[in-house]
């Protein structure tokens, strides 16, 4: 409703400046184009002069004749006037003219009984002393037409404006009704309710894309929110087992006395559920950091020679792949030097490297080949063995996500070691992913900027 008064507003006022100036340039036309026709009627009845009884008089011709009766027609009145004001002579209702009380060369307005008159008046040729030549013409005309224009202007202006209100109205609701549902779906979100969608189906105009923009604002906060939520349960869960581990053991040993041997192995039993615990709280704590504190890290980046490093690393994980008789072939181009930060490179790789050897049975094949491919450092992590089946690719960096054939927990693993190497990779603005062929080979691949 407010804008739709502004709108009025703006065209009522719009209308009354656009009226008010057509009003007067029309008055102003016809005056001017009124003066041009007196000053050629002065110009065409002064060639017709002659003299007699001894002051000047129209001569009137066949031929001018017709001229006058047109002049009359038309609605001009001449006449020839002395310097004592006595007229001589005329054409057309020169008698109804009011006369002048001191008469002046040029254009002037003159009223008689409510009616203007416009006159000319110059000299006659011979001498201003002689007399004076005037053509007039009554305002009546121009006054009609202005008054018309006027009251064409007084009837159809309002009518404009609410027409334009109106359909103002209608479209200014028609442009905001949207906002309606905005304003509605917010308040039907909440903290159990992630669903509602405003579903804009109109044109993409301000409005449109503000809908749209707040769709996809919702969608992430609902995959943020369902994603918290699996994170939450997903801890419980892991946190549950070592717990109830603990707790079993701690009820069974205090069930009747024990020997010395027998607490022991209880007390290295429970160490070891203890350790995983710690091990898994300090992944969740290093992966919330990696997560919420990016700009933190970046200012930590130095060059690194990722060539060195994969070779240290690859001789710390040697006795693990000789004790599976698993060979490790190598091939690193020299030099390959990354931005990043060196502890975070390392645990990168070692939990590749880690993920490798145990997942490769005995006596397989593990492959680590590093080279520049474009403008990036390409890093290829293949091992031999049963592959990850197609199913289970797309959700491997999700944290506590493991395939089935890593649900038996012999290896020891929480789920975490691949969400963390996927946050070191987009920290450093680089990309890893994983393609497998089941019964055969796994391939990991690491890409960073050079």
């Amino acid at each position: 409703m407010r804008l739709t008064a502004w709108y009025i507003l703006l065209l009522g006022c719009t209308l009354v400046l656009f009226g008010t100036y057509l009003y007067f340039q029309l008055e102003h036309n016809l005056l001017s184009q009124l003066d041009k026709a007196l000053q050629l009627t002065a110009s065409a009845t002064v060639a017709e002069l002659v003299e007699r009884d001894g002051h000047p008089a129209f001569h009137i011709t066949n031929q001018s004749e017709n001229i006058t009766r047109q002049l009359a027609n038309a609605g001009f009145a001449v006449q020839l006037v002395s310097p004592k004001g006595e007229i001589w002579d005329g054409i057309g209702s020169y008698l109804v003219v009011p006369t002048f009380e001191e008469i002046k060369t040029g254009y002037t307005n003159v009223t008689q009984h409510d009616q203007i008159w416009r006159v000319y008046t110059q000299p006659l040729p011979l001498s201003p002393t002689v007399g004076w030549l005037q053509v007039a013409q009554t305002l009546e005309p121009i006054s009609r037409a202005t008054e018309h224009l006027l009251t064409v202007m007084l009837f159809c202006c309002p009518l404009i404006v609410l027409m334009a209100g109106f359909g103002g109205f209608f479209l200014a609701e028609g442009a905001l009704r949207p906002m309606e549902r905005i304003i509605h779906t917010a308040q039907t979100i909440s903290p159990h309710d992630f669903t509602q969608r405003i579903g804009y189906q109109g044109s993409t105009d301000e409005v449109g894309r503000l809908a749209i923009t707040i769709d996809g604002m919702l969608d992430r906060l609902q995959a943020a929110f369902e994603h918290e939520q699996r994170f939450t349960a997903d801890v419980s869960h892991e946190l549950r087992t070592p717990l109830t581990v603990i707790k079993g053991r701690l009820g069974v040993t205090l069930s009747r006395t024990r020997t010395v041997e027998e607490y022991e192995s209880t007390l290295q039993e429970l160490q070891r559920e203890v350790n995983r615990l710690i091990r898994l709280t300090n992944r969740l704590l290093f992966l919330t950091r990696l997560e919420q504190s990016e700009s933190d890290y970046q200012f930590s980046f130095t060059n690194v020679d990722l060539s060195d490093l994969l070779e240290i690393l690859i001789e710390q994980i040697q006795p693990m792949a000789e004790i599976k008789s698993i060979p490790i072939s190598v091939s690193i181009e020299p030099s390959l030097y990354v931005p990043g930060n060196s502890d975070h490179l390392t645990r990168l790789f070692l939990n590749l490297l880690d993920n490798a050897i145990k997942y490769t049975p005995h006596e397989g094949l593990v492959t680590v080949k590093a080279h520049r491919h474009g403008g990036q450092v390409q890093v290829i992590f293949t091992n031999t063995g049963q592959g990850i089946r197609a199913e289970h690719l797309p959700h491997l960096f999700k944290r506590f996500y493991r395939a089935d054939s890593d649900r038996s927990r012999d290896t020891g693993g929480s789920g975490l070691g691949l969400a963390i190497s996927h946050e070191i990779v987009r920290l450093h603005q680089g990309t890893i992913e994983v393609t497998s062929e089941p019964e055969h080979i796994t391939n990991f691949i690491v890409q960073l900027p050079c």
